[in-house]
């Protein structure tokens, strides 16, 4: 049983807060075109998926909005308090353990001790991994080393969190398990989250809404919303209606998978 002391603030992980490209459009040094005035808005507590073909452009967008890299058009409009980021390399300390590793951002920041040792323990105790406090990297499997690196972006509790290909790693019944436990987590928590991945059928599950592009360069072409209710679970995968979405899902990654190649075959952009 949690410690209710411990459980997020309402003004903290709960805050509304959106995140907004306006016509960006970032060009790298080596000439290719990235982006190409990308607009996107992304409501509070919405679920957004990128989905799209390698190449497209959706982990620099990823990138831009955690302010990791900077557009050379248009602007981008983020809450101005922290933002979470989980990669798909969990990039834990192998020396330090779960706790030590949720830990580092409050250290950075100079939170008191008491704070972050109440902070810390709620974050692993919403993951899951409350017993695991103590262990090292290497004693955790894939899907735990992964909680652990969400619990780390969680314990800033920020009101945007951006993940990027997180469970690429994992195998399927570890990312069927993860995935269910993000989304259960953002429906109770309110988070605003921008994801990326290549998985229709995680993009399906996880999303209010999937927007899909395609390249070069990067642009957004299609997008559907989802509609499932809350809370989702892993038997809504059998239901005819998640199979009908995923189709639909497919039919527009294949419509833009035609498009990046139509543009590669002409000889633009790379």
């Amino acid at each position: 049983m949690s410690d209710p002391s411990l459980a997020p603030r309402p003004t903290d992980a709960t805050r509304p807060a959106g995140l907004v490209f306006e016509r960006v459009g970032k060009t790298f040094a080596n000439g290719t075109r990235a982006l190409d005035e990308v607009s996107l808005a992304v409501a509070p507590g919405e679920f957004v998926t990128l989905l799209g073909p390698s190449g497209c452009g959706k982990s620099t967008l990823l990138r831009i909005a955690a302010g990791l890299d900077e557009p050379d058009e248009g602007r981008v409009i983020r809450p101005d308090h922290d933002v979470g980021c989980v990669f798909q390399d969990p990039t834990l300390m192998p020396w330090a353990s779960a706790a030590d590793n949720v830990a580092l951002p409050l250290r950075f920041a100079r939170r008191p001790r008491g704070e972050i040792r109440e902070r810390v323990a709620a974050a692993l105790d919403r993951v899951g991994l409350a017993e695991a406090a103590g262990a090292f990297p290497r004693e955790l499997s894939g899907g735990m080393r992964m909680r652990v690196s969400i619990a780390r972006a969680l314990v800033t509790r920020p009101p945007l969190l951006l993940m990027d290909e997180p469970f690429a790693a994992l195998d399927e019944i570890g990312r069927f398990r993860l995935a269910a436990d993000v989304v259960g987590l953002q429906a109770g928590e309110g988070w605003t989250v921008l994801f990326v991945t290549h998985s229709v059928y995680e993009a399906v599950f996880l999303s209010s809404r999937i927007v899909v592009m395609a390249g070069r360069p990067g642009r957004i072409v299609a997008e559907k919303r989802i509609d499932f209710a809350a809370p989702r679970d892993e038997t809504l995968r059998d239901r005819p209606e998640f199979g009908a979405a995923a189709a639909e899902v497919s039919a527009l990654l294949r419509a833009a998978i035609g498009e990046t190649a139509a543009v590669d075959g002409r000889g633009r952009n790379g």
